[in-house]
């Protein structure tokens, strides 16, 4: 049985996008709360009637949860041009390794605002 499990973290930062247009609004820095939504897929273990355990999710997001929260993303190396997109593919750089069957970042910038990347493969299959 395949499955997708998924979790969500959250984290505040600061920031500034200096490659938008002068005048846009994101050029200034401002704040959000971002929320993080990691997906993976995989296989159930017949034995243990799991994927893998959700701490297992927590303890590989955490060290990258501690590199980005009230932090200016700006300052920090591979994010000087932190847009959505920029944040969800540096995300997956560094918990691909640390996750099997990493599967989907999903960062929410604002209530209504977000991005889906599915790795350096792009959209699943049959997509996009």
């Amino acid at each position: 049985m395949r499955v997708e499990l998924e979790r969500t973290f959250r984290f505040e930062a600061a920031h500034r996008l200096p490659h938008a247009p002068e005048g846009h609004k994101c050029r200034r820095l401002h704040g959000h709360s971002y929320r993080i939504e990691v997906a993976v897929r995989g296989e159930v273990d017949p034995d243990a009637g799991w994927y893998l355990d959700y701490a297992d999710l927590v303890e590989a997001f955490g060290p990258i949860r501690e590199l980005l929260d009230h932090r200016y993303l700006n300052e920090i190396d591979g994010l000087e041009n932190p847009t959505s997109e920029r944040l969800a593919s540096w995300i997956w750089e560094r918990l691909a390794p640390r996750l099997p069957g990493l599967w989907r970042i999903v960062v929410h910038e604002t209530c209504n605002a977000r991005c889906s990347y599915f790795g350096p493969g792009g959209f699943p299959e049959g997509e996009g």
